[in-house]
């Protein structure tokens, strides 16, 4: 069962070649070292999972070399053997991360059982960090599926500010993949080992909202029976995710301002500070800007979140990644799903790309699970899509909009706006009271010619 490798550094050639069948015949793979020096070689060279190490050594202790090799080699387990117990040098080595320390000749019937303790740890370390490795690169860039020029951009950006400490702020529609993003920059920051911690804050009122963020004390409120963390303690040393933060209170949002400006805040029901060491990540689908203007977002609040922005592109406005979206999420959900789904045909694709999405990518992941739920045959086709494609591709076919539909009057509306605007689309957006991607959107839906 023993598959590790375990070095043994010890001068006497004898207890070494007993101690290498011994440890051998267990199906341990066994290293060999007469000194220090020795050892840090043969640690260098090879793949090493435990040491056994005697704490009397020609060129030094034993018992310092335990800090050396823990601080190198966090991952191994050092067991020290000693011919002679030492109260005092076993509490050194315990303080210095030694797995255990055991005598010679004494504790010889405790080898084997402790390195098979030993082994237990090195697999259960190795698992980890498998596991690990699977969740970071499932929440790297990498995983962001689209060459389109909006969303690389949006990637690039994000990519650059990801190693910083820096607060970022998302910014596009609802069903854009601003949690994604979040995740991917978390995972790319020097606080990837730490947690990720995120929160939607629409989804509780403001008296819920403040006790999940900031915790609170045991009789603060009716239900507070006991101490609770709020999520910027949980998410110490990692990152905080605000998602939908213009849906904040503004007495929550003053709370808020003190964790950026001043790295501290106060549990609800309490008067002692605490330190928070939190990186911010927040998100919303409001033009931030408009609600400062209306009193309902803080306009410091607004400027220490807007440090660096990113704007995420609507579906809409990245038509041309709708193809591997579509074949991503089908391969997805034919695996859940116990499907055989190859792909779509091209009418399928065709009538994907006109759709107007404005769920997004949400909407089209949607789309996809319940055509592969329908699909008889082993590609989707255009009988697996919602009735209501054909009904919307064909008014896009044709470009007729009547005099007395909606959408001419928005149409023309938007024309006259920008036309006033001089073909500045944020100052036209602001005067529609509509988001930028928004505004975007129904360019492209609407084919309106911007004037330069």
């Amino acid at each position: 069962m023993a598959a590790s490798n375990v070095l043994i550094v010890d001068d006497e050639e004898k207890l070494r070649n007993l101690l290498k069948r011994i440890i051998g015949l267990e199906g341990f793979t066994v290293f060999e070292a007469n000194n220090l020096s020795q050892a840090t070689a043969t640690l260098k060279r090879n793949s090493i999972d435990i040491i056994l190490c005697d704490v009397k050594l020609p060129d030094g202790s034993g018992v310092d070399f335990v800090s050396e090799a823990r601080s190198k080699y966090p991952g191994i387990p050092v067991i020290l053997l000693t011919a002679f117990g030492n109260i005092p040098d076993g509490v050194q080595a315990m303080k210095n991360g030694a797995f255990d320390y055991i005598v010679k000749g004494d504790d010889n019937e405790k080898i084997i059982p402790l390195l098979n303790r030993a082994d237990e740890l090195v697999a259960l370390q190795k698992k980890v960090t498998s596991l690990n490795n699977r969740v970071g690169k499932l929440h790297s860039f990498e995983t962001i599926i689209g060459k389109s020029e909006p969303i690389r951009k949006a990637i690039g950006l994000a990519e650059k500010v990801a190693p910083t400490d820096t607060t970022v702020l998302l910014l596009g529609e609802t069903g854009t993949g601003k949690e994604v993003f979040a995740q991917a920059i978390h995972q790319a920051s020097k606080r990837s080992k730490e947690s990720f911690v995120a929160i939607n804050c629409s989804a509780f009122s403001r008296e819920l909202l403040e006790s999940e963020i900031f915790g609170h004390r045991a009789g603060a409120f009716t239900g507070a029976v006991k101490d609770k963390k709020g999520l910027v303690e949980e998410a110490a040393k990692g990152t905080l995710f605000l998602d939908e933060i213009g849906e904040m209170p503004l007495e929550l949002q003053t709370k808020l301002l003190r964790v950026l400006e001043n790295r501290e805040f106060i549990k609800v029901g309490d008067t002692k500070v605490i330190k928070a060491d939190v990186r911010i990540i927040a998100a919303t689908n409001r033009n931030l800007e408009d609600e400062v203007q209306q009193g309902r977002f803080r306009e410091d609040l607004f400027y220490r979140l807007n440090v660096f922005s990113i704007g995420l592109p609507s579906l809409n406005e990245r038509r041309a990644d709708i193809p591997d979206l579509t074949k991503h999420y089908i391969a997805a959900f034919s695996v859940i799903l116990n499907s055989k789904i190859s792909g779509a045909d091209a009418e399928c694709i065709r009538l994907l790309k006109d759709h107007n999405w404005k769920g997004n990518i949400r909407e089209l992941k949607n789309v996809i699970e319940r055509a592969v739920i329908l699909a008889a045959g082993p590609e989707l086709t255009v009988k697996d899509l919602p009735a209501d494609f054909d009904k919307q591709e064909t008014r896009q076919a044709t470009g007729t909009l009547s005099a007395f539909d909606l959408a001419s009057v928005e149409k023309l509306h938007i024309q006259r706006v920008l036309i006033h605007t001089g073909g500045n689309k944020t100052e036209a957006a602001r005067l529609l009271n509509i988001g930028l991607t928004t505004l975007y959107r129904k360019i492209e839906e609407y084919q309106i010619q911007v004037p330069h």
